[in-house]
């Protein structure tokens, strides 16, 4: 919990980001960066085929 020392309020590295990403900005990730491989690969196969 914050403190006040000498007029300034005093916190933990932890309260002051109010909290730690939790594993919905994993799933995000995770999402994201799988819908751009798809992207990426169907512009490839449509573009660079050979």
């Amino acid at each position: 919990m914050a403190t006040k020392q000498r007029g300034q309020i005093v916190e933990t590295p932890t309260e002051a980001r109010s909290a730690e990403p939790g594993p919905s900005v994993l799933a995000l990730l995770a999402v994201s960066t799988g819908l751009a491989v798809l992207i990426l690969g169907a512009v490839w196969f449509v573009f660079f085929r050979t």
